[in-house]
């Protein structure tokens, strides 16, 4: 540290109380002792004022440390929300879902555009209680859609009826599957969704659905869908998921949809007993036009979501590392005062 620094860090110390400043005639620091050696005179800084405090100046400290775990949770909120609003309004438009997307994206740009660059944390809390409002409307837009595609196509049938509210056991798995609940999805809404169309979800929402993908690249993001298959190929043996399990779900699903079904199992293998028994019971739902990887991966960014929201409630943990690398905490006139001391 600088010498004109650290003056200047004295001088505010000695301002607020915390410290002071004990000269000596000459104005240098030393100690006078007496004659058995102990020291009766020292010039220079008593920090007996610290000492004295150390307990209010403890609780103030788990105090800012409190803040600034509170205010890093409340950030790393808002970065989900404008990321998922944002890629939701694409999804939409994408897939050609009726709804007045400019408008959506109107209300989002209005409810981010009051963030200031330094924004306390009390508005970033504000400001990701309105977000999540308008994701929950967006959300509730597509699932409508989802679930209208279903009805039409239930109506144009012809022939009988099926009913699928209790849909094909997964029994025939390679070491048994107990739920299909396991992949944090259940049957019952894959088959509400398997009419949306066609169009391959963006790689984007895939990756922020499955973030452990990333974690297989190769050190390498992934940028492309050929960077996606190659991450693939690399999680399936770690999955233990056979060779031939593999290659039926590309027979019946095509290389970039397996993919994706191996990724969102792999996002939540510590939850499915039998990865290649799962995937072979998926498999055998496309090929029954009963699977779509569209409610898949929707049912984990909502879990995403909630376990964010979760944690922002509780602000459970120590502080990390990550801590230093924020922006410079300001502490408020109401904390100098309290570390001043009452006046003399």
């Amino acid at each position: 540290m600088p010498p004109t620094t650290l003056r200047r860090h004295l001088a505010v110390l000695v301002d607020c109380g915390l410290i002071i400043r004990r000269d000596s005639p000459n104005g240098k620091r030393f100690a006078r002792k007496g004659r058995r050696g102990e020291i009766e005179q020292a010039y220079g800084f008593d920090l007996s004022p610290i000492v004295a405090r150390a307990a209010e100046f403890n609780d103030l400290a788990e105090a800012v440390q409190a803040e600034k775990r509170a205010f890093r949770v409340a950030k790393e909120r808002l970065t989900l929300l404008r990321r998922d609003i944002v890629k939701l309004i694409d999804t939409g438009i994408e897939e050609g879902v009726p709804g007045n997307w400019g408008r959506a994206l109107q209300n989002y740009q209005a409810i981010v555009g009051r963030l200031p660059r330094s924004a306390p944390r009390q508005l970033v809390e504000s400001i990701c209680g309105e977000l999540e409002v308008l994701w929950h409307d967006i959300r509730d837009a597509l699932e409508s859609f989802a679930n209208s595609q279903n009805a039409d196509a239930n109506e144009s049938r012809s022939g009988r009826h099926i009913q699928n509210s209790n849909p094909d056991s997964i029994s025939e798995s390679e070491n048994g599957l107990e739920d299909n609940e396991e992949a944090g999805v259940n049957a019952e809404k894959t088959d509400n969704l398997r009419n949306l169309p066609r169009r391959d979800l963006p790689l984007g929402i895939v990756l922020d659905a499955c973030p452990n993908m990333q974690e297989i690249a190769r050190g390498h993001e992934i940028r492309h869908w050929r960077d996606f298959l190659a991450a693939a190929e690399l999680v399936r043996p770690m999955l233990g998921i056979s060779g031939s399990a593999w290659r039926e779900a590309l027979a019946a699903l095509g290389e970039q949809q397996a993919a994706i079904t191996l990724a969102a199992i792999y996002q939540r293998a510590d939850q499915i007993n039998s990865p290649g028994g799962y995937l072979r019971s998926l498999t055998e739902r496309a090929r029954q036009g009963k699977f779509s990887t569209w409610p898949m991966i929707m049912a984990l960014l909502r879990a995403k979501l909630d376990a964010e929201k979760a944690s922002a409630e509780t602000l459970s943990g120590p502080p990390d590392d990550g801590d230093r690398r924020e922006e410079r905490f300001e502490a408020s006139e109401a904390l100098l005062r309290s570390l001043r001391g009452p006046e003399s």
